[in-house]
């Protein structure tokens, strides 16, 4: 039976499985850390079990830090006409890439 979890984190929803490798906001850890999630919602794959938590089902899903990094460049361009306003600013977003171990 593979489980399906919905997580929260950084202010985002993902939605889940064991195994799984995601990228989300970064987290403020080394390299091979364990990070526990709150669940919001889990389900078996037959879909005869739906736990849906008000806010919250008990239970942690469970992960381990792969790497942490940089995006790739965003051009942020603020434009007014027939003013000669331009501004061009790049961003990077800081991320933490994880691979899902445990659905509980």
């Amino acid at each position: 039976m593979t489980k399906i979890a919905v997580i929260k984190t950084g202010g985002k929803q993902y939605k889940v499985k064991e195994g799984d490798v995601l990228k989300i906001e970064k987290i403020d850890k080394k390299d091979g850390a364990k990070i526990a999630f709150d669940t919001l919602l889990t389900a078996d794959t037959e879909g005869k079990e739906v736990n849906i938590g008000k806010p919250l089902v008990k239970g942690k899903t469970e992960g381990k830090l792969l790497e942490q990094g940089k995006d790739k460049k965003i051009s942020v361009i603020k434009y007014k006409s027939k003013t000669r306003y331009l501004r061009n600013k790049g961003h990077r977003q800081n991320f933490s890439k994880v691979e899902i171990t445990k659905i509980a």
